[in-house]
């Protein structure tokens, strides 16, 4: 099984910059994409940035030059950089990740517990 942890969620003033990491540990053959989504209160869940395996990301319109996604495959982890933080981003922000457990398994996607990122005005 994989676990997702993340962790540098916060407090931040609007404006500011905060750094999320979301690192997968378990048994696996591999881990392929990985990503971010948020849910703000009241508010269904969105993916906010994906990066696959090979390092293209993708990003939702929102955070289009403000945030960047990287990882860093060595390790399993996944970063993203929040910069020019709104108070519209506020909300609990979930890694995710595709991971396959052998060699001739298909692909399953993993879930982070969250991680609360509030951004004041």
């Amino acid at each position: 099984q994989v676990q997702l942890v993340e962790s540098g969620g916060g407090l931040v003033q609007a404006g500011g910059s905060l750094r999320l990491s979301c690192a997968a540990s378990g048994t696996f053959f591999s881990i392929n994409a990985m990503g971010w989504y948020r849910q703000a209160p009241g508010k269904q869940r969105e993916l906010v940035t994906s990066i696959t395996g090979d390092g293209s990301p993708n990003y939702v319109d929102s955070v289009k030059g403000r945030f960047t996604i990287s990882r860093d495959n060595a390790k399993n982890t996944v970063y993203l950089q929040m910069n020019s933080l709104k108070p519209e981003d506020t909300a609990d922000y979930y890694c995710h990740a595709y991971a396959t457990l052998t060699r001739y398994s298909g692909s399953y996607k993993y879930w982070g517990k969250g991680t609360l990122v509030t951004v004041s005005s």
